[in-house]
């Protein structure tokens, strides 16, 4: 039977000590027992350990720990591995499992013994936590965790992770037990297509050198991965090209490799050749090396819903690659929670446990928004079908760490998790002087939108059922729920507060300056919502002029909001920045719709009642493409890309309609494809009802195709696969402008 602390908040290396009934270890251990008493913390310690463990990352923690303390005469700390005739007296006590330890603090000494060198350095990093406490309690914890390979992958395209923020990164996946983690920055030109068979440049391959130094330093797999699938060439030329490759990573001290076949079409997909390279890097670089951890390799059918079974590709992998090759597996889709099912579906086809990759909290489909809410939705009972499981994070890698800490808990301790309580905690550890802000603002900024993947998290949660009752009560009856409206005002004060307190702190300023754009908005989100509610209070009591005024000062919000969004964060994909846009935002804005019509209909005025604008509507029977979100900046629209290969079935076809006949200039589209204009046509239907074919140019770009709408009025335009057959292209682009 397990017994746990209570749960509550912690940091590691806090300046601050924190209470005992507000504490929980992390990850969540398998079991841990308290004496109900405790010592004072030892100002000096003595280290008892083997001399041969003196370079090891557990002997460094313990002396950084009590630096410049640790006496010959100090109160005395066993360390030892399972094995070792200084910790036999335990050898019951430890568990007998992959990186598990054993901790007992006693009155006249503290032991911590694992069973290989991992777990003592997690052991160690138990004990530094139990350091936050006033006093040091009397416990014995018996923990490992329960997937042997638990991580992040550094996979998503965009802008990747600078050198200092996979530093720290590195350090955080010490202090919560992560011993993995997969280099394969997608715009890497060394990683991926075209230079990865160059050499890195002296200064980058200093900088992985450092990194794989930091990963030792915290018991971390510093895994490099390469993306060749695009062109690669399956001859042997290519093949020593990447032998050469992994040959100059081993000699900068990577000791484990992956190989990427995702997002690719053509040559590179074929599994059989996929099989065959892979086999002869296990066989001829892995196994030969001695040293090298078990050889990764991402699929190009990743998911269920890409996967054709019939096909052969995941069966001859199952079959043909080397048992020793983990091949991850991202779930049902692109982006999906982790079940029994998905498991039971994938296992058997691989003929081994999936190495999964989360996509969660990547963000780089919906790089307007921050993914800052609790982790839930993976399975609890599934710890025996996992090979592994790490996370591809958001390109801002300490907005990252929320969702990261929680899944290192998950990871270690499945059936233990508790996601609510797991995201508290991480915020804590993130801010522990300002929790309470970051977690208001967390709270609101944690959807993803409408995408393409139709993912969705919760948000506003808290909040929910009184901006629900609140906005019922008013635009169907024209009343106010005063208990609603006094919940919702105060709400919109915390959260202006919240961004103001953030963004004056001086704790964790990389995480500030990543989510600055967002806590700008978010703050004018709060003003906005404080302006609605006193405009339906106005207009319920009938105060006009006032009325008048606070319409005028929330459509000035509106401005700035648009301003903000049209300024910060302007990448060339899903550009802005959007803050609670999944309730605060529906809601106002439904309020200073329903008041303003309201008024209209009193006062016989006619003030603009549209809160925002849409004025275009995608349908398409391509099912990747169906819930792309389009947006319109200025006088130009474009449909948000894709960062995946897109199965373009014979005849299906992708429609934009406009709110009312416009002007179009120019309609741009980059498929990502070579030569693809003859297998597709551009249609515009006109306003006499018309329908005319455009001619697609290819333009300067290799793949971007324009098409001139010769200043003719559009109601809609649509695409269309003409060729007869399924084409694999890319999504890369479609934009148009208004004249």
């Amino acid at each position: 039977m397990k017994r746990f602390i209570l749960a509550g908040a912690v940091g590691l290396f806090t300046l601050q000590h924190i209470s005992a009934q507000n504490f929980q270890i992390q990850p969540t251990p398998q079991q841990y027992v308290t004496l109900q008493d405790s010592l004072e913390i030892p100002l000096q310690v003595s280290l008892i350990t083997d001399k041969s463990y003196e370079n090891l990352p557990a002997v460094s923690l313990v002396e950084n720990l009590w630096k410049g303390q640790i006496k010959e005469n100090g109160f005395p700390i066993y360390l030892g591995i399972q094995g070792d005739k200084l910790v036999k007296k335990y050898k019951k006590n430890i568990p007998n499992k992959s990186e598990g330890y054993y901790l007992s603090i006693e009155k006249d000494k503290i032991i911590v013994a694992g069973a290989d060198e991992q777990g003592l350095f997690y052991g160690i990093q138990t004990l530094a936590q139990l350091l936050t406490l006033p006093k040091l309690p009397l416990v014995q914890v018996t923990d490992y965790p329960d997937l042997p390979y638990r991580g992040v992958v550094e996979g998503f395209y965009g802008t990747p992770w600078s050198q200092d923020a996979r530093l720290r990164q590195l350090e955080f996946y010490g202090k919560n037990k992560l011993n993995v983690y997969l280099y394969g920055p997608k715009d890497d030109p060394y990683h991926s297509t075209p230079n990865w068979r160059k050499p890195y440049p002296p200064q980058e391959a200093a900088q992985l050198k450092a990194l794989v130094d930091k990963a030792k330093e915290n018991e971390v797999i510093f895994y490099w991965a390469i993306h060749p699938g695009q062109d690669i060439r399956w001859n042997t030329e290519d093949r020593d090209a990447l032998m050469k490759k992994f040959e100059s990573m081993y000699e900068l001290g990577v000791r484990a490799f992956a190989v990427f076949f995702d997002d690719i079409s053509g040559e590179g997909t074929k599994a059989e050749k996929q099989a065959e390279l892979l086999n002869y890097l296990d066989d001829n670089f892995v196994k030969v090396k001695g040293d090298v951890a078990p050889l990764v390799m991402c699929p190009t059918e990743y998911n269920k819903s890409w996967s054709d079974v019939k096909g052969g590709y995941l069966t001859t992998l199952g079959d043909k690659l080397n048992k020793g090759i983990q091949i991850m597996w991202t779930g049902d889709r692109v982006i999906a929670c982790i079940d029994k099912p998905s498991m039971e579906f994938i296992n058997p086809l691989l003929k081994r446990k999936a190495y999964i990759w989360w996509n969660f909290p990547v963000s780089d489909y919906v790089r307007d928004h921050l993914l800052m809410g609790p982790v839930y939705g993976n399975g609890l009972d599934i710890k025996d079908d996992m090979a592994a499981f790490v996370s591809n994070p958001m390109e801002r890698a300490e907005a990252s760490k929320i969702a990261l800490y929680s899944i290192a808990d998950y990871a270690w301790n499945l059936e233990s998790y508790d996601s609510d309580n797991s995201w508290k905690r991480a915020i804590q550890d993130l801010m522990p002087q300002h929790a309470k802000y970051l977690e208001t603002f967390a709270a609101h900024n944690s959807d993803l939108g409408e995408n393409g993947h139709g993912f969705r998290r919760d948000e506003s949660v808290a909040l929910q059922p009184a901006l629900k009752a609140l906005q019922e009560s008013y635009t169907k009856e024209g009343k106010i729920d005063e208990k609603a409206y006094l919940e919702v005002s105060d709400a919109c004060q915390q959260i202006i507060l919240s961004a103001d307190m953030l963004m004056a702190s001086k704790t964790n300023r990389p995480l500030i300056e990543e989510i600055k754009p967002w806590l700008i908005q978010f703050k004018l989100v709060g003003e906005y919502g404080q302006q609605v509610l006193q405009m339906i209070q106005e207009q319920a009591t009938g105060k006009t002029e006032d009325f008048k005024e606070t319409y005028a000062h929330a459509q000035a919000l509106q401005v700035q909001m648009g301003e903000v969004d049209a300024t910060y964060n302007q990448n060339p994909y899903q550009p802005g920045v959007k803050s609670g846009s999944k309730c605060l935002m529906p809601t106002f804005n439904s309020l200073f719709e329903a008041s303003t019509i309201r008024y209209n209909q009193q006062q016989g005025t006619q003030l603009d009642t549209r809160a925002e604008y849409q004025p275009y509507t995608l349908n398409s029977d391509v099912s990747q493409l169906a819930l792309l979100p389009v947006r319109r900046k200025g006088r130009t629209g474009a449909v948000s890309s894709s960062n995946e290969v897109i199965l373009w079935q014979s005849n299906g076809q992708l429609t934009l309609a406009m709110d009312y006949p416009r002007t179009l200039g120019n309609i741009v589209l980059d498929l990502g494809t070579l030569d693809i204009e003859g297998k597709f046509v551009l249609e515009v239907q006109t306003a006499d009802g018309n329908w005319k074919t455009l001619e697609l140019k290819p333009a300067n770009n290799k793949t971007l195709l324009v098409a001139q709408a010769g200043s003719e009025q559009v109601v809609q335009f649509r695409l269309k696969n003409t060729s007869g057959t399924l084409q694999k292209v890319y999504f890369k682009r479609c934009s148009f402008n208004e004249l």
